[in-house]
């Protein structure tokens, strides 16, 4: 059956339905005692609510289209059916997860092998640009069972016989509408093209666009769709702030809000990777625990830097939006916006580094004369609740009154 096909498939069948009822418990879910180990060591005691409304419907073979925010548990809420459903007595890949950036890619990898700890029989690889070919190669002969992959990557070993994925059971997206957004749709299209007809197709994602909802239509069948929304014990306990700042006022203002909220995990964005070299090498002259992540830097650097970060080697990261992705760490305590985002969703991507696993975060964003279109249009999208407030000599911040917007 072709899967353009599919859709003749979806139009037979009735709408899906969102599961009534969620998992209270991992039990409740039959995940084996090696998964239950392991997620306990990675902190999960319950289910989050996108894993707990995820997790049994992928296990029972659906299609699924979930929408959930950053940072809410949904590398495991699809990474706990593909383990649990592997067959380790077969050589072929049996599961694959696209994304779209390296650091992701290397993160969703890490986070697989940490649910596998207890399962020496699994076999994850990771294959991205930027890495050694013939490195990927050698780990692909290992037989991999699950592979983690960017696209244009995947295709080079497809194109080059290196990888088969005609005996894939599960295909995963991931930030699927970031993906779908850089341009990988057609390489998406090919890849899924290529795996059988039956394949089961999860896409996850924090904005449901366009492209995001072809691809579904097109792909799936009868999908289940999950929507989890950011409130409760699922909402990041984030309080987000305004600074009327600009040039280099952004700088000064920001070293003392660091100093005098004595801060030592913080991740700060600008848009223009020339912007966080120059950011990032200013705040190292000034003595700062500092480092940089942008496009420019080789692989192996930007490897180094994120693993410098999560192990609490240095206090400061400086990146763009992309090369950011990928970056999982529980206990950052400030994010600063030192350019305004040029997408909405970057905003929300970008605060939600903050304010994970039930912690504190603060999310401050600097803004400019030209600012205050953007900064509207980012709250009406976000419904976000920013308050404005100005920075004092020795970095108290202090509340402003905001005037009403004018428009209706």
């Amino acid at each position: 059956m072709e899967k353009a096909a599919k859709n003749q498939i979806n139009e037979s069948l009735p709408e899906a339905q969102q599961p009534v009822t969620d998992a209270a418990t991992f039990e409740e879910l039959n995940v084996q005692p090696e998964t239950l180990k392991a997620l306990k060591k990675m902190g999960f005691t319950t289910p989050t609510p996108i894993q707990s409304r995820a997790i049994a419907p992928i296990m029972d073979g659906r299609d699924l289209i979930a929408k959930a925010p950053t940072g809410t548990g949904k590398t495991c809420a699809f990474g706990i059916p593909l383990i649990e459903c592997l067959n380790v007595d077969m050589t072929e890949v049996q599961a694959l997860v696209l994304c779209p950036t390296r650091e992701l890619c290397v993160q969703i990898a890490e986070d697989l092998r940490r649910l596998t700890m207890y399962r020496q029989d699994v076999r994850i690889a990771a294959i991205y640009g930027g890495q050694s070919m013939n490195t990927q190669i050698a780990t692909l002969k290992k037989h991999p069972h699950i592979v983690v992959a960017t696209p244009g990557r995947l295709l080079d070993h497809m194109s080059r016989r290196t990888i088969r994925i005609d005996n894939v059971y599960t295909a995963v997206l991931d930030e699927a509408d970031e993906m779908l957004r850089m341009g990988f749709i057609r390489d998406v299209r090919k890849i899924l093209d290529a795996t059988p007809a039956d394949t089961q197709v999860l896409m996850f994602s924090a904005t449901i666009s366009r492209d995001v909802m072809d691809v579904a239509w097109e792909y799936q069948r009868n999908a289940v769709q999950i929507e989890v929304q950011a409130e409760g014990d699922n909402r990041p306990n984030i309080r987000q702030i305004g600074i009327r700042s600009q040039g280099q006022q952004r700088l000064t203002d920001m070293e003392k809000i660091i100093d005098a909220l004595e801060l030592k995990r913080v991740i700060v964005f600008a848009n223009m990777k020339s912007t966080v070299r120059v950011l990032g090498e200013r705040l190292r002259k000034s003595g700062r625990s500092c480092d940089y992540l942008n496009g420019d830097l080789p692989q192996g650097q930007r490897n180094k830097v994120m693993a410098g970060f999560k192990k609490g080697a240095f206090e400061i990261l400086v990146a763009t939006d992309v090369a950011a992705r990928g970056i999982d760490v529980d206990d950052v305590e400030a994010v600063f916006n030192y350019d305004i985002p040029d997408e909405n969703e970057y905003y929300l991507h970008r605060i939600g580094r903050t304010g994970r696993a039930r912690r504190h975060g603060i999310a401050i964003t600097f803004i400019g004369e030209n600012d205050e279109f953007r900064m509207r249009d980012i709250r009406k999208y976000c419904h976000a609740d920013i308050q404005m407030m100005t920075v004092g000599e020795d970095g108290s911040l202090t509340e402003v009154e905001e005037q009403p917007d004018e428009e209706a």
